[in-house]
Order: structure tokens, then C-alpha cells, then sequence
């Protein structure tokens, strides 16, 4: 995945996360809670990795740029 679908899928289940632990607490349910809880923590680190990628990509391209005008 590229960086952009990385921090758009870590957003959706971060989303998706919250939503089932709510659900999870208005009903009593224990398991939808801690359900909730690991997608929205899978979500984060989904985005964390997006941010990486993209932050390395810049980098990267900068360097690039950085060697080029030199040449």
C-alpha cells in the first residue's frame, strides 16, 4: 500500500474502532468493546506506517533534488 491508503485505511479503522467500543459500552458487551479497541489500535499503527512511507518518500525526494542540482 502507499502511504495515502495506509493513513486512509488507519483512519477508516480507527473510525470503525470507536464506533464498536461505543456500540460495545451501550450494551454491555465486553467482547464488541475490546473488539473496538483493537481495530482502532490496528488503525493508528496503519496510519503511523502511512505517515513513515510519505515522510520517507519526501525525504527521499529531496535528497534526490539536492543531488541534482549539484550535478
Amino acid at each position: 500500500m502507499g502511504s495515502t491508503s495506509d493513513k486512509a485505511a488507519g483512519l477508516a479503522n480507527q473510525a470503525a474502532g470507536s464506533v464498536k467500543q461505543g456500540v460495545g459500552k451501550a450494551v454491555g458487551n465486553e467482547k464488541l468493546q475490546v473488539e473496538g479497541a483493537a481495530q482502532e489500535a490496528k488503525g493508528k499503527v496503519q496510519k503511523a506506517v502511512g505517515d513513515v512511507k510519505a515522510a520517507t518518500k519526501d525525504a527521499a525526494n529531496k535528497a534526490a533534488a539536492a543531488v541534482n542540482r549539484n550535478l
